[in-house]
């Protein structure tokens, strides 16, 4: 049964605090958990919370402080054993929590799992509906927003790749764990002397750690085949045809595998034949594989939004995305651009190549965001003057005069296309012939001008105007991505995307967190500010 917890509201008889000498107290007002407990405890609504909880039974342990303990969790970056040490004995844990009193609340490794899955199933069963943590991410960010006067108007994006709890492994050893964890799905009955034989420690060795490169496809393809055999009894069984381990296997032997003519056994297909969103674990069936530059990586995509204005103390993080990591940058801009407007207001996005379409600058303009590029993807043009060298009225895309000076006979829009015509006097005694874009004709000569290179063209000139500013409001995300990934987020101790995004969003969360606690403590003041003097809290 769902109740919501106000008992901190009310002073206790026997507050340790009172208790503590005057100067262990004042050390205490100066550390991050009154900070934490009046901008993070107190501003979590637990009203939405409820949903997670029955209408009947015995009242539920405090959501306020299972969720706050989330994320102390992470500023510490500590496993579940020690975070209820912390909160059993350590009074500035208690303190950010709401308790007074050490030892006032027991709380034990049981009930943290179960907040975690019932809101791991909320997600699961609810996809359409309200993200219950995105929500009290952006609560969050607002009060930050407000308190420390940060602008939400200029922004910048960026994605960066990260690694699910599952192992990079070849195609063999997927194909083991594919097999094994089919086989263990199999009553023992069932089970044939082949399918027996995988369940034993000598299997394992055998297969795995005494494979020559010479024999690995017919050792890829003995698996396969024996992946076969678990699957047409997983499938004929009524029970165990819909389960997750007849799904995973008919998906693996589906992407890995074809049948030869003759007798039906399966072969393994060719390595280029396997597409990037195939089964990368069968522990993780969402993960996919992208390489990246010389990168190459099975897991998910994170994308980041976070404030770049330069008048602001301090940037917050805006807004967080798990993606599977072959989604394109530009998919996922596309997608994410309207709930930035509708969550923070955004009007500048600050943006790198890998960005840039035709899509996302129409979004971008539905919603009344300016993109601000600081590279664009391919080769600029070099055989050609650029296009923008001929005067072309911005609305109407009308060609008004070459690079040279002269003005079109005529001119005119058609195809896609913006035309102007010159006479052969004009062209043929020109300087600029060799590099216009002018072509013969009988009568004349004649430019055509693509317009969406035109508008590509337009694009390049205002990032090599802007380029200097547009650089260095951007660059500093990638230190956000690397603060993240130094708190584990390179690779997390779950499987699958919805986990992986409850993670990431306490994470990001509590990078926000850690920002406005250093704020408070006077950790973001100028270099010339005295921070000795009265009403300034050196940072601790």
């Amino acid at each position: 049964m769902f109740k919501a917890n106000d008992k901190h509201n009310q002073q206790s008889f026997i507050d340790t605090f009172d208790w503590m000498d005057p100067r262990v107290q004042k050390k205490l007002e100066k550390s991050w958990a009154p900070i934490f407990y009046e901008h993070v405890f107190k501003q979590i609504d637990e009203m939405p919370f409820r949903v997670l909880f029955g209408t009947t039974g015995n009242p539920n342990f405090p959501v306020n402080i299972l969720l706050s303990l989330e994320y102390i969790k992470h500023m510490k970056c500590c496993n579940d054993l020690e975070l209820i040490d912390y909160y059993n004995f350590d009074y500035l844990v208690n303190y950010a929590v709401g308790n007074r009193v050490l030892g006032a609340l027991n709380l034990c490794e049981r009930t943290i799992y179960n907040f975690r899955e019932r809101l791991y199933r909320y997600c699961v069963e609810h996809p359409d509906d309200e993200d219950i943590l995105f929500n009290q991410f952006i609560s969050l960010l607002h009060d930050f927003a407000d308190k420390a006067n940060i602008s939400l108007g200029e922004q910048r994006t960026d994605t960066t790749m990260f690694m699910s709890n599952i192992k990079k492994s070849g195609r063999i050893s997927l194909a083991y764990d594919v097999l094994v964890k089919a086989v263990k799905a199999i009553p023992v009955e069932k089970l044939n002397e082949k399918l027996s034989n995988v369940l034993k420690p000598d299997f394992k060795t055998e297969t795995l750690y005494r494979t020559r490169s010479t024999e690995g496809e017919s050792k890829l393809s003995i698996l396969l085949n024996l992946c076969k055999e678990a699957l047409t009894i997983l499938e004929t069984d009524p029970v165990l045809c819909d389960s997750a381990e007849a799904r995973i296997t008919a998906r693996f032997i589906n992407e890995q595998s074809m049948a030869e003519l003759n007798d039906g056994k399966l072969v393994p297909k060719p390595n280029k034949e396997i597409s990037s969103d195939s089964l990368q674990s069968a522990f993780d069936e969402n993960a996919t594989f992208r390489k990246k530059g010389k990168i190459s990586q099975s897991g998910y995509v994170l994308e980041i939004s976070e404030t770049c204005s330069k008048d602001n103390v301090f940037q917050l993080i805006t807004d967080s995305v798990v993606e599977p990591n072959i989604k394109s940058d530009v998919d996922i801009l596309t997608e994410r651009l309207p709930e930035i407007k509708i969550n923070t207001g955004c009007t500048d996005m600050y943006v790198d190549g890998g960005f840039h379409s035709d899509e996302v600058n129409e979004i971008a303009q539905t919603n009344d965001i300016n993109i601000h590029l600081t590279n664009m993807s391919g080769k600029e043009p070099t055989v050609k003057m650029p296009v923008t060298e001929f005067q072309i009225e911005e609305d109407s895309n009308i060609i008004l005069s070459c690079p040279s000076g002269y003005i079109p006979t005529q001119y005119g829009l058609s195809k896609g296309q913006t035309t102007a015509h010159f006479p052969h006097g004009t062209c043929d005694n020109c300087d600029l012939f060799e590099c216009c874009h002018s072509k013969k004709q009988v009568k004349d000569y004649v430019v055509r001008i693509n317009l969406k290179a035109l508008d590509t063209s337009r694009i390049r000139e205002s990032i090599k105007k802007n380029i200097k500013e547009n650089t260095s409001k951007r660059a500093a995300i990638e230190g956000s991505n690397s603060a993240l990934k130094r708190m584990g987020h390179d690779k997390l101790d779950v499987r699958g995307d919805t986990k992986c995004s409850f993670v990431s969003r306490i994470k990001i969360t509590v990078q926000n967190i850690k920002r406005f606690i250093k704020y408070k403590q006077g950790g973001y003041l100028p270099k010339n500010v005295n921070r000795t003097q009265p009403g300034v809290i050196a940072p601790i």
